[in-house]
């Protein structure tokens, strides 16, 4: 026995490869490997084989075909579908229905022609990444393919095979074998054999592309010889008759094939040649039995990867419609691994694809697969023991459904979704580079064999609805080509090389997407790269050659398409959407000699593009991206700028650029007439490294001004800050206004600047110019900022000899400057003297300044003749002593000068350093602006630690000393400090304030929490007597806020306080007292009094211009003392009740005797107030009672009954509409309850109805586990589970005894957001699902039986629970139920207990007191018999 290759001869395909530079790099094996590489299909084969005779099958000649290589280079522009001679040439009703597929319905109008281009493109990922991929029609193949159809017959083309040929499987049975010429080479089977075997429904070519395997729509398999065309085998026998061919495929092993048919098996076919006769043996990998397998993909290594170690293995992926596995069949079958997919659509296709990958620079085979919307890559490696280990690499999240996968190369991916669009995608950064819609191609689907109509259709249903999208033996790849089987033609794709890339986008005018693209190529950034080699410098170069000549292509198509005529706008806009782009990529590429050589050459042309790309390069100018300009170009930007009058531009770009690229006679001029400082600065530091010059310049323009004493223009002052900027930029050593100065120049510069500072007069000085004319314009102009500039320099200077004569000698001439002139400010003075007293501060200070030079500083500043400037003398003198000048004054006389002076602030300071802080409490009171800030202070000190006992003692005795002041300053402030820090000491404090408003204003603001100050009472230890102090004063000075501020205080005594307000006569205040106290009757009584006597005052007045007013006055009465006998009655008994209301209802109705003489409006007022009076009692007085009353009273008792009909009908009316509210309420509720409980029962007794018939948690179909003798367990929510799943997942729970199931899938996605919820439901003995059990054998399992009683009250099952829940969450609002408990508890009492909405304390809180509240009433259902 020997292996069939071996015997036979098997003529060798030579082809070129081109290089996979990724996995060239990456490779690291053991064994020495040749350059992983794909097959280049631009090379054309040589075969030596005989072409078949086409006038044997009548199949016309292909005048001169074209190469696969014109076909493959043809662009777009030239793509066209090809167009059958003529039409009916391919008629469809000769042919059999079931023995070839149609295209998809989404190909279905591919035969309008209008449609054979609509490739849509997604504009976002075109113009990043262009066009990725070329596609083109196989001309000579699609032509034969139709004419085999219309010729011998062949039916339409169903599958699709490509090696170093390509083969294609008719509907009739044949073979078509073409070369890469698309020449026909074979013509392989008969239609007879057709007939017998059914449509070509598989094809696989093997390694060395000597042999061919068939499978057939009936099941059988061929193999043939490509060499001879001779028929190798006819297999009948491998696998169930009945079934078709799904799958079949050569391994890398040419006497090993796998083949996967329509019953979801697969087999192993091992071919054998003994004694000169082929034979085949088959043995079954996978029964369909135990899963459906719709899809395999064996590993095939290149030749250069032949000695990888895992092809030992010979690996096979495949996948059910449940799961993926990867199996090894040498040296013996073994399973590597199993993944399920989870649950997905049922229509959704499985695919598999495998490809080599570089990760950590070793190369290993990884498998992508995916079902649906989620594709999953799996890395395969093999490990030093010779095991296998799958580890998974990150998903492909999409938002389509596949229909097929495949790899183009180890980065980029190309896939189809089920409207039939390819999506490029690169697989590490998951981004889509480019979308094609292919429907042009019609393409063949397999959806007959998966339904393996040829036999019967006795395929699962599963595998049926997978087969309605399946298209794997229409897609072939080979040597980085996908190519795509129509129904009338073949298309090839391939990823379009980097040049044409750029050319495409540059077709279609697309220029700045086309030096985009092309620098992410310069870059390394860009995706599905090919034909750029070398390294990176090498790669660098090639790029940039061809960005130079989309450089030059932009800047003449932007001359060429420039409009000859309109405004000037639009020109200028149409060079501005190009120049720019030109400016930035040269600059990119560093190629400033390109651009101000050629590109600028070309764009002079045109005046209007020459101003867009001056105006261009500003921005790099001010960035510093651009340095070195050519003096020319140079020249012609400032000469624009000052056309386009924008001198600032200008400005700004000469203190950015090289001063050797500047005409500086041209600069200097152009400066001075524009006035641009800082360039004529720049100018003369960097061209000249004159220093000196520009400031005596600016010295000039702001000087004259100054010296006269006029006020400086905006200009003016722009300028002196600049001269101020200039001279402390020099003394510091940086260049103005950026940059340094060269470290050689630094001292030379500073010491040229201060030499000029210190000049006694200036050049060309006048007879009257005083002396240091500099020094003095500075110290004029901004002293502060003049000083910090020399503090700043006194710090840089090295305290050798040279420094520190420069030193003295300025401060010698700023204090004869400023001391001797009478024409400075105190301000400008002082910031002097504090700059002096910084420098005699320092530890190192080498300066000397005459102290009584201080002292009349001191004089001056305190001098009390002058009050002007007041705030600002005392503010310079604080910042010379924190400055350190403390030292130089003698501080028992600045302490008298300062209290003369009135500087508090002073004061304060030296009264800081002695710890004398009791008399700063004087300085604050003293200074009107900031003696409220003293409440701070006082507070500071007492709290903040720190501070001794003794301090803290003097400043609290100096603040009880000023405790009037202190009050009348802020009377709450005060008492917060009291209470805060002396709350023992408040009846001192009270002996202390003589004055009886200021008392009553500090008792108000410690007592009264309404004014700000929120203390504990208690914590206060405030003594009774206090309080009602307070409250006298309150009944003195505020009359009217006594029962309010009574309501809010704590602590007093009733009795004394009643008295009080007794004293000043205040009857309101002292019936609250007495309500308060409990003696009810004797408020009542107070009230009465006050009643009668305003409606005595009433009816004296009548119709007087006061008694609207006293009318009002009875009225806010009569509410008050009916809320008060309200408020009291429910705690009294009957008797005591008439004893209120009666008395209120006889004084309401004894002025109405008059009522004859009285004002009509005024007895139907009264009239009002009895019967308000009446309907207030009701609630409390039986009615019989109230009308007894009435008609024995003798006003209305001697009349006619017509005088107190009103009264009497009104209080009827009153009853009767509160009755029929009750009743309608009572019946609406009580139908609403009946509704309620109806479904309730409804729902809690209806069966379950499970969702799937598998369990949620192991995803099994519960009739597969029976043997387990495991119960079913479905839930109310439709979940359905097996008892074991959920006793793993711990969804039990304990509730009195017995043990309760909760639905696992349900429970977990609410734990997140409720978990202490359901826990409190647990406890409280609530399950959210309801649950039935199914045991195995279908019968009522032991643990539904009911739950014993534990209690005597009912207990609701969790099922019932859950009903009842899921009720009450249909209403918002407060449930049905508790209305109903509400109602039967208000009616159970004595009285009508909604009018105890007012009862003090919260014991009882009623849901119609609840703002919330709301009476959802529904209309009744309409019950069906």
């Amino acid at each position: 026995m020997e292996n069939e290759p071996d015997c036979e001869t098997v003529e060798q395909n030579l082809y070129a490869r081109a290089t996979d530079e990724e996995l060239n790099k990456t490779f690291n094996l053991e064994a020495s490997l040749s350059k992983f590489s794909y097959i280049d299909l631009d090379k054309e084969l040589e075969f030596k084989n005989d072409l078949i005779d086409d006038k044997e099958f009548d199949i016309p000649q292909v005048d001169t075909p074209p190469t696969l290589e014109s076909i493959l280079n043809e662009t777009d522009d030239e793509d066209e579908s090809f167009v059958l001679e003529d039409p009916t040439l391919l008629n469809v009703d000769t042919i059999d229905s079931h023995s070839y597929d149609t295209s998809s319905v989404a190909s279905s109008d591919s035969g309008d022609r209008t449609n054979l281009k609509r490739k849509k493109k997604f504009p976002d990922s075109f113009s990043l990444h262009g066009s990725v991929m070329r596609h083109s029609l196989l001309k000579g193949i699609s032509a034969q393919i139709v004419s085999a159809a219309d010729k011998v017959d062949a039916g339409l083309p169903t599958a699709i095979a490509v090696s170093s040929l390509i083969a294609v499987g008719t509907s009739h049975g044949l073979a078509l074998i073409f070369d890469q010429n698309q020449a026909l080479r074979l013509c392989l089977g008969s239609t007879s054999v057709g007939g017998q075997y059914g449509a070509i429904s598989a094809l696989s070519i093997n390694n060395d592309c000597s042999r061919l395997l068939c499978g057939f729509a009936k099941g059988q398999i061929t193999m043939w010889d490509l060499a001879s065309g001779k028929l190798l085998r006819s297999i009948t026998d491998a696998h169930p008759p009945g079934t078709a061919i799904l799958h079949i495929k050569f391994t890398d092993d040419p006497t090993l094939a796998i083949c996967n048919d329509s019953g979801g098996s697969v087999f192993e076919l091992t071919f054998k040649r003994v004694m000169g006769v082929r034979t085949c043996e088959s043995r079954c990998l996978f029964s369909g039995s135990k899963g459906e397998v719709c899809c395999i993909e064996p590993l095939h290594s290149k030749p250069e990867l032949k000695d990888h170690p895992i092809t030992q293995f010979s690996l096979l992926a495949m996948a059910s419609l449940t799961k993926i596995l990867v199996i090894g069949l040498k040296p013996s079958l073994k399973v590597w691994m199993t993944f399920p997919y989870g649950r997905m659509d049922p229509s959704s296709v499985p695919l598999l694809a495998w490809h080599f990958v570089a990760v950590h620079n070793y190369v290993n085979p990884m498998l992508a697969f995916c079902r649906g919307d989620v594709v999953h890559f799996l890395l395969v490696k093999r490990d030093e023991s010779g095991a296998i280990h799958v580890t998974k690499q990150k998903h492909l999240h999409l938002c389509y459904d596949l229909i097929n996968f495949t790899w183009i190369n180890s980065r980029t991916v190309v896939l189809l979704d089920s409207a039939e669009k390819l999506h490029v995608i690169d697989r590490q950064t998951q981004e889509e580079l480019e979308t094609v819609e292919i429907s042009e191609v019609q393409l063949v689907y397999n959806s007959s064999h998966f339904k393996s109509l040829a036999t019967g259709g006795n395929v699962s249903q599963a595998l049926a609805l997978v087969g309605e999208k399946a298209c794997y033996q229409s897609i072939s790849s080979y040597g980085g080509q996908i190519f795509y089987l129509g129904t009338k033609s073949v298309y090839v794709m391939m990823l379009r090389s980097w040049r044409e890339r750029m050319d495409h986008l540059l077709k279609q005018d697309c220029l700045t997407e086309a030096l985009a693209l092309a620098w992410s190529f310069h870059e390394g950034k860009a995706k599905a790269v090919v034909g750029l080699s070398g390294d990176v410098s090498k790669r660098k170069a090639v790029v940039a050659d061809r960005m130079v000549e989309i450089l030059f292509h932009c800047a003449d198509r932007a001359l060429k398409k420039c409009p000859d005529q309109g405004k000037i706008q639009v020109m200028e806009q149409h060079f501005q959407d190009m120049v720019p782009v030109i400016v930035d990529y040269c600059l990119l590429l560093q190629r400033k000699d390109l651009l101000f050589g050629q590109i600028y050459d070309k764009l002079s042309e045109n005046s209007v593009a020459k101003g867009v790309f001056l105006e261009c390069l500003e921005p790099y100018i001010l960035s510093d991206k651009l340095v070195g300009i050519t003096p020319q170009v140079m020249k012609d930007l400032i000469v624009h700028f000052q056309d386009k009058k924008l001198m600032e531009n200008v400005e700004a770009l000469i203190v950015h650029m090289d001063i050797t690229s500047l005409d500086i006679q041209q600069v200097v001029l152009m400066c001075w007439e524009n006035r641009l400082y800082d360039a004529m600065i720049y100018v003369y530091n960097r061209g000249m490294n004159e220093f000196i010059s520009p400031m005596e310049k600016l010295f000039r323009v702001i000087a004259p001004p100054l010296n006269a004493g006029k006020t400086l223009t905006d200009e003016q002052v722009v300028m002196g800050n600049k001269l101020l900027v200039y001279i402390s930029c020099c003394l510091a050593g940086r260049a103005y206004p950026l940059g340094d100065i060269p470290e050689d120049l630094v001292p030379l510069v500073k010491n040229q600047v201060f030499e000029f500072l210190i000049r006694l007069h200036s050049a060309e000085a006048s007879s009257e110019e005083e002396v240091y004319p500099y020094v003095r314009t500075l110290l004029h102009f901004d002293t502060r900022e003049f000083l910090n500039v020399l503090a700043l320099t006194f710090e840089d200077f090295k305290n050798d000899k040279q420094a520190v004569e420069y030193q003295q000698r300025i401060v010698d001439i700023l204090l004869k400057v400023m001391v001797e002139n009478s024409d400075f400010t105190p301000s400008q003075v002082g910031c002097l003297f504090t700059f002096l007293a910084r420098q005699l501060a320092k530890p190192d200070n080498t300066l000397f300044v005459n102290r009584t030079l201080f002292d009349q500083v001191l004089e001056f500043l305190c001098s009390p003749d002058d009050d002007s400037r007041h705030s600002e003398r005392q503010q310079v003198l604080l910042e010379l002593l924190q400055a350190g000048g403390i030292v130089q004054f003698e501080e028992s006389r600045l302490i008298s000068m300062a209290e003369k002076a009135e500087f508090y602030q002073i004061c304060e300071f030296m009264y800081e350093r002695e710890h004398q802080y009791d008399k700063i409490i004087d300085c604050y009171l003293h200074d009107p602006l900031r003696e409220e800030e003293v409440f701070n202070y006082i507070h500071n000190i007492l709290s903040i630690p720190g501070y001794s006992a003794e301090e803290k003692q003097s400043v609290w005795q100096k603040a009880m000393d000023h405790i009037e002041e202190l009050v009348s300053l802020k009377p709450c402030k005060a008492a917060e400090l009291v209470a805060t820090h002396f709350a023992g000491q408040i009846e001192t404090v009270v002996r202390k304030l003589q004055n009886q408003v200021l008392l009553f204003k500090f008792l108000r603001s410690l007592l009264d929490p309404r004014e700000g100050i929120h203390m504990n009472q208690e914590s206060l230890q405030i003594s009774p007597s206090i309080t009602e102090q307070f409250i006298e004063l309150l009944c003195q000075f505020s009359p009217d806020q006594v029962t309010e501020t009574l309501q809010v205080l704590e602590c007093y005594r009733l009795e004394e306080t009643i008295q009080i307000t007794q004293k000043y006569q205040l009857h309101e205040v002292t019936a609250y007292l007495l309500e308060k106290k409990g003696d009810i009757h004797g408020a009542f009584l107070i009230m009465l009094e006050r009643l009668q006597n305003k409606l005595q005052e009433l009816t004296q007045q009548g119709e007087s211009i006061n008694g609207n007013f006293s009318l009002k006055d009875v009225e806010n009465t009569t509410v008050e003392t009916i809320a008060l006998c309200q408020r009291n009655s429910h705690n009294l008994d009957q008797q005591q009740r008439e004893a209120l209301w009666f008395p209120l209802l006889e004084a309401m109705m004894t002025p109405q005797k008059l009522s004859s003489s009285a004002a009509p409006h005024l007895s139907e007022a009264l009239k009002s107030l009895t019967m308000q009076v009446l309907n207030s009692m009701a609630a409390f007085i039986a009615l019989p009672s109230i009308l007894q009353r009435i008609l024995q009273d003798p006003v209305y008792g001697k009349g006619k009954l017509g005088e107190i009909q009103g009264l009497i009908l009104g209080m009827l009316d009153t009853f009767n509409y509160e009755q029929t509210l009750l009743e309608t309420t009572t019946s609406l509720l009580n139908q609403d309850l009946h509704w309620s409980l109806c479904n309730l029962r409804a729902s809690v007794s209806r069966g379950l109805n499970p969702k799937q018939d598998y369990c949620s948690i192991c995803l099994q179909q519960y009739k597969r586990r029976q043997e387990m003798a495991d119960e079913i367990i479905v839930f109310s929510c439709g979940h359905l589970y097996h008892s074991f799943c959920l006793q793993n997942k711990e969804c039990t729970v304990e509730i009195e005894g017995q043990t309760r199931w909760t639905c696992y899938k349900c429970s977990s996605s609410n734990k997140a957001g409720k978990l202490s919820e359901n826990s409190s439901e647990i406890k409280k003995g609530k399950i959210t699902s309801s649950q039935v059990k199914v045991s195995p054998s279908y019968h009522q399992s032991k643990g539904d039986r009911p739950p014993k009683k534990a209690t005597s009250e009912p207990v609701l099952d969790p099922q019932q629970i859950q009903a009842f829940e899921q009720l009450c969450r249909l209403y918002r609002g407060s449930s049905r139920l508790a209305l109903i408990m509400e109602l039967s508890q208000s009616r159970s009492g004595d009285s009508y207990r909604p009018f105890a909405g007012s009862q003090s304390g919260s014991a009882f809180t009623s849901i119609f007191q609840n703002e919330n509240f709301q009476l959802q009433l529904a209309p009744p259902p309409v019950t069906e018999d």
